[in-house]
């Protein structure tokens, strides 16, 4: 009798929890593609930048650098000092990013349509932030600009990263939007705080740490934000977590480290499974 009743509760929990991520997963999927294409955008600055750094001919007369991800290609393309600037470096990465297979152009070219729109909006949102005093600037971290194109709308993500190592940063993020003519439509703050998770404390090297977690509050939103990915995916690694929890007002958010895929759940129906369980008799625990 009481294996009947368990194995009739557990379907019953998996059954409403099938529910409730079925519910969330068209809202989500965009937010999830969106996290995924920032993150090929920075993994593209972070190695390109290490490459082009080496080169002492071409970094002089850099004046910035951005990245995108075209037919799987992710290209981070280094700009000249001119007035009329030009590409002075490409390099592109696959899926893998591994560097022993990048493609390093240093042959100077003009803009293709799609950088130069790239490049003028995030010339823009540079400025913005620059003479803006509502974007919060903190010691020890600096500004990312992410600059990108998807389903037709152009956006540009401010994201704070740290300068020192064994630091993973969430929040102090911005996002600002364009309309077709690249000029500025609107700039929003995605979390209205910053928090910084240290890592790699005393750990053994092959130590696998189970994550950790942060909360939204409401202005958040309620869900985790392509941002949160963005960041999770660049540093998940390095960090060891398995998983990654945002919990909101309304849903929690679970990112799995290890297969980078999310699932969301209402945060009701987690808080009566766990006061049910709590309420049971210890004989039916």
């Amino acid at each position: 009798m009481f294996k009947t009743i368990t194995i009739c509760l557990v379907a019953l929990v998996s059954t409403t929890l099938l529910r409730g991520q079925l519910a969330t997963d068209s809202l989500t999927s965009p937010i999830v593609a969106e996290g995924k294409l920032l993150y090929r955008s920075e993994m593209a600055s972070w190695y390109g930048t290490d490459l082009v750094a080496q080169n002492s001919a071409i970094r002089p007369n850099i004046g910035g650098y951005f990245s995108y991800t075209e037919a799987g290609i992710s290209t981070c393309v280094f700009v000249s000092k001119a007035k009329q600037p030009k590409v002075m470096a490409a390099v592109s990465f696959d899926s893998t990013y591994n560097i022993q297979k990048a493609v390093v152009s240093t042959t100077e070219r003009a803009f293709t349509t799609y950088e130069a729109t790239l490049w003028d909006i995030r010339q823009k949102a540079l400025q913005t932030v620059q003479g803006d005093t509502t974007f919060q600037r903190y010691t020890k971290t600096n500004f990312n600009f992410i600059p990108i194109i998807s389903n037709g709308e152009k956006k540009v993500y401010v994201l704070t990263g740290p300068e020192d190592n064994g630091v993973v940063i969430f929040g102090n993020d911005y996002l600002l939007s364009f309309d077709s003519n690249n000029q500025l439509l609107s700039q929003k703050r995605l979390h209205k705080n910053i928090i910084s998770i240290a890592y790699g404390g005393n750990e053994t090297a092959d130590m696998q740490v189970e994550g950790a977690a942060h909360s939204h509050l409401p202005e958040t939103g309620a869900f985790i934000t392509a941002t949160d990915i963005c960041t999770l995916m660049l540093y998940e690694k390095m960090a060891k977590w398995k998983q990654h929890t945002v919990v909101s007002s309304t849903y929690i958010s679970i990112w799995n480290c290890l297969t980078n895929t999310l699932v969301v759940l209402p945060k009701a129906v987690i808080e009566k499974i766990n006061k049910d369980q709590a309420t049971k008799p210890a004989t039916e625990q």
